[in-house]
């Protein structure tokens, strides 16, 4: 295999090594929901994940999951509403593969024991931004992921046809001649290279809005699958398309805290740092206008008046029922010092999730052959420019099922073929710590929701300066973190160079307005190395 195709020195001849008909590296909503698929279907699952089964993005979705279930509702509003928020790019087949299947998925969330919000003995359904009827499904008020990932991380940890091996970082995928057949992993705990071989291997990855220091996302959102998919040949697209979540709370211990958009959709307005409504100077929906719309607007308010942040307000909406509704939300906030019932909450934009990422078709399979992707580590084309709120947790449980149901005829006896790597030296003297902390100043700077050549173009000068250490071996999670961190945030920053137009999330301050021309994808194939071995 040519040197730096792999991030570590190994040969899989001297490793431990394990077999499955399925692989799911991730276990958030789409991961799990991927296993608990597959072992309806009788086969044997192995769920790998970095830290525990629970420390996912899933567990901090706090808005909903949103299917078209009300009596007023109906699969062509919610088809419509995706649509419209993905600015011209989203796929119309697969968001009616979204639309369509989403009822069923909430009843499936049902019988795997997940308990949701109900009103008169009804599901209780909330409305989100850029959304024309209600039609969020939530739990526990403001924790419908942390349910959600409860109820399936119960169901997986019982199911005799699931192992789960936490602790389990994913170096590389095994790939020859546009094959998958399994991963590299690094068993933490241990301190050992481990080989999984699977028929079916399949990326849930999850998302990559660590690599900006103002996130939403836990610490494991660093974007290994996609990074390790575009190793191995797989496409990537709409890299440039990175959302910023409009009201996020910044914790004494400089932790983000989102706040949900269902309080705006609650009655919640957003203040300026003279006390004004603003939102309705932007857009026709106010404070329920799409995502990007809002947080630029924020910004332009926060540069106007020369402010840290804006301001939400709950105060005139009933004690009882933020409590009721939002019981996460409130307590965190108090824990802060700030009563959401009395006072104004500072609030800025941060990052939150990727629309783009492994490209996959309706069924999730990539462009490497046994290698599949579903949730926010995949680019289905649903989401196109800019999300549609609560529409993530419900796109990884319905491309999840499919992925299942399309390698039910794909499943096949693999040969095992030995796999190894050139010897790499590890670097010296690099301070990985330092190397993400700049990486994300850099991101902050050039990549965030306003952008210009000048910035797009100093985060490609930074990973360029630091592409050396492709030359070299990693040796800890940490280091192979900061390469898949390099790797995917040069895509985000030359994509965004080359999109020169302003659509959706991707906000360009030298081309503002949107071009018809550029009403197309960006996908990114790394060509050489592909079929080494």
């Amino acid at each position: 295999m040519a040197a730096g195709r792999y991030l570590v020195n190994f040969d899989t001849a001297e490793l431990d090594q394990d077999a499955f008909p399925y692989l799911v590296i991730g276990s958030g909503v789409a991961g799990l929901f991927t296993a608990w698929a597959a072992a309806r279907a009788g086969q044997r699952v192995a769920v790998i994940t970095k830290s525990t089964v629970d420390d996912t993005t899933t567990a901090h979705a706090q808005g909903g999951v949103a299917a078209a279930i009300g009596a007023e509702d109906s699969p062509l509003f919610h088809l419509e509403d995706t649509l419209a928020a993905g600015a011209g790019l989203a796929d119309a087949e697969a968001v009616q593969v979204l639309v369509d299947a989403a009822p069923a998925r909430i009843r499936s969330l049902l019988e795997v024991g997940a308990c949701f919000d109900r009103a008169d003995g009804e599901l209780d359904l909330g409305r989100e931004g850029a959304h024309s009827r209600n039609r969020v499904v939530h739990a526990g008020g403001d924790a419908t992921g942390a349910e959600i990932q409860r109820a399936l991380t119960a169901w997986a940890r019982a199911h005799p046809l699931v192992e789960i091996y936490e602790g389990h970082y994913l170096v590389d995928l095994l790939v020859r001649e546009r094959v998958c057949y399994g991963a590299l992993v690094y068993d933490v705990a241990g301190g050992r290279l481990r080989v999984f071989w699977a028929a079916v291997s399949v990326l849930a990855t999850g998302g990559a809005a660590r690599l900006f220091r103002h996130n939403t996302n836990p610490p494991v959102a660093t974007g290994d699958g996609m990074a390790a998919a575009y190793r191995a040949g797989a496409d990537l697209m709409d890299m440039e398309f990175v959302q910023f979540h409009p009201t996020v709370f910044r914790r004494p211990d400089g932790e983000a805290f989102l706040i949900s958009e269902r309080l705006r959709g609650e009655g919640a307005l957003l203040l300026n740092g003279r006390g004004e409504r603003f939102m309705p100077r932007y857009h026709e929906r106010g404070e329920l206008a799409p995502r990007d719309v809002v947080t630029r607007a924020i910004l332009e308010e926060m540069r106007r008046d020369n402010a840290p942040s804006v301001y939400l307000d709950a105060r005139h909406i009933p004690a009882a029922r933020l409590h009721a509704r939002f019981p996460t939300i409130a307590a965190t906030l108090a824990r802060a010092g700030f009563d959401i019932t009395r006072e104004l909450v500072p609030v800025t934009p941060a990052a939150h999730y990727f629309m783009g990422g492994v490209r996959t078709d309706l069924h999730g399979r990539t462009a490497v052959e046994g290698l599949y992707a579903c949730g926010e580590a995949a680019c289905t084309g649903v989401h196109g420019a800019n999300r549609l709120a609560s529409n993530s947790l419900m796109e990884g449980l319905v491309f999840a099922g499919r992925v299942v149901e399309d390698a039910r005829d794909r499943l096949r006896g693999l040969g095992r073929p030995r796999f190894c790597c050139d010897t790499l030296l590890p670097p010296a003297g690099v301070d990985t710590a330092a190397l993400r902390t700049a990486l994300q100043e850099v991101m902050d700077t050039g990549a965030g929701p306003v952008r210009t050549p000048d910035g797009l173009g100093g985060v490609l000068a930074f990973c360029e300066e630091w592409r050396w250490l492709g030359r070299h071996a990693a040796a800890t999670p940490a280091e192979m973190e900061v390469r898949n961190m390099l790797e995917v945030a040069g895509l985000v920053a030359e994509a965004a160079l080359a999109r020169t137009e302003s659509r959706g999330a991707h906000f360009r301050v030298d081309f503002p307005a949107p071009r018809a021309r550029w009403q197309k994808h960006i996908v990114f194939r790394r060509v050489n190395n592909v079929g080494a071995g």
